[in-house]
């Protein structure tokens, strides 16, 4: 093929396109890492500071101390609630963004195959022009031989 062909300018755009998708989906990935690790932090803490909030309460505990107690781990769980809201679409956004990139992936696929389809009814060409000229050469070969015998 022609350093230049139509299709390998196809298979460059495709691979750029793979290479966004991959980068979109890289980045899906990290963001909800994050947002994982980031409730698990959040539960975490919800937990010890339970565990800390249930031994101050069995040793006595005046009433405004348990409700400030109590008013903070609802706003933690209330955090972790968010947190969990906002994992389900990370993960989502993570699920979408795979088959874009299979697709990219797939599409930059069929290129490289008609490429490579095309090289080979070229050099198949190719071989029966070699082949022709051989033929050529050796029939103009035996001629002379004939002719000067």
């Amino acid at each position: 093929m022609s350093k230049h062909s139509p299709i390998k300018t196809l298979i460059g755009l495709a691979q750029d396109d793979v290479d966004a998708a991959a980068q979109r989906l890289g980045r899906a990935q990290r963001e909800r890492n994050d947002v994982q690790a980031q409730l698990e932090s959040l539960v975490q803490y919800r937990n010890e500071y339970y565990e800390r909030f249930t031994e101050s309460a069995q040793s006595g505990m005046p009433a405004g101390n348990m409700r400030n107690f109590q008013a903070f781990i609802d706003t933690l769980d209330s955090a972790i609630e968010q947190q969990r809201n906002l994992l389900t679409a990370a993960t989502a956004r993570l699920e979408a963004a795979k088959p874009d990139w299979q697709r990219h992936k797939q599409k930059l696929g069929s290129y490289e195959v008609l490429q490579a389809r095309g090289e080979a009814a070229e050099a198949k060409t190719a071989a029966r022009r070699e082949q022709r000229d051989a033929d050529e050469f050796a029939a103009r070969a035996l001629r002379m031989r004939t002719d000067g015998a």
